[in-house]
């Protein structure tokens, strides 16, 4: 008993609080680490963007003339339909908004093409395009409805030179995108 007197009386020492935080520790269990299960989250998010891409391309071709893109007119009364969007300004090539070469004077720089000048393949559009074509295959994979059919909708300037038109028809083609519509202006019937 007079060791307890002393033990209270006397300064603890860094031995004495270690053992009573171990005691004290050893009272509380644990509690055990929760977190949060992520992956039905991503499978949600994955679901959501699939469902956001096909909303924003189901939309019509709305397309800014400039001076560097002037369209086309005709008559033809055939909406624009869900598809790849590639623009042929005097200056660029432009696929789903996104620079993908630079033009001079609408006209494919040679060392751009497999082949040189007289190759019709257009090396940094083809790798573009087959990023969209694995993009747009996975999209199907996922959704039976949702076909990959190879649509592209090309909005080409209407002074662009017919080799270079012909280039990126031929690169869209070897990337399986065959399915191809021209967008015009919209020109009122003249009544005769």
């Amino acid at each position: 008993m007079a060791e307890a007197e002393n033990y209270h009386d006397r300064p603890a020492t860094m031995a004495d609080c270690k053992r009573k935080i171990r005691h004290l520790q050893s009272k509380h269990e644990e509690p055990e680490e929760t977190g949060i299960n992520i992956y039905p989250m991503m499978d949600m998010m994955t679901i959501l963007l699939v469902f956001l891409i096909q909303s924003f391309a189901s939309g019509a071709a709305q397309v800014v003339q400039s001076e560097e893109l002037q369209i086309p007119a005709s008559t033809s009364q055939v909406e624009a339909a869900e598809a790849l969007s590639v623009v042929i300004s005097s200056s660029e090539v432009v696929v789903e908004g996104k620079h993908v070469l630079a033009l001079r004077n609408g006209k494919v720089d040679p060392s751009l093409k497999q082949g040189g000048g007289n190759g019709w393949l257009i090396t940094p559009l083809f790798n573009d395009l087959k990023l969209h074509r694995d993009r747009l295959k996975l999209i199907a994979a996922k959704n039976p409805q949702r076909a990959f059919r190879g649509e592209v909708r090309i909005i080409a300037d209407k002074r662009t030179p017919f080799r270079s038109l012909g280039e990126v028809i031929y690169t869209l083609g070897q990337s399986e995108f065959g399915a191809l519509r021209f967008i015009v202006l919209r020109q009122e019937g003249k009544k005769s």
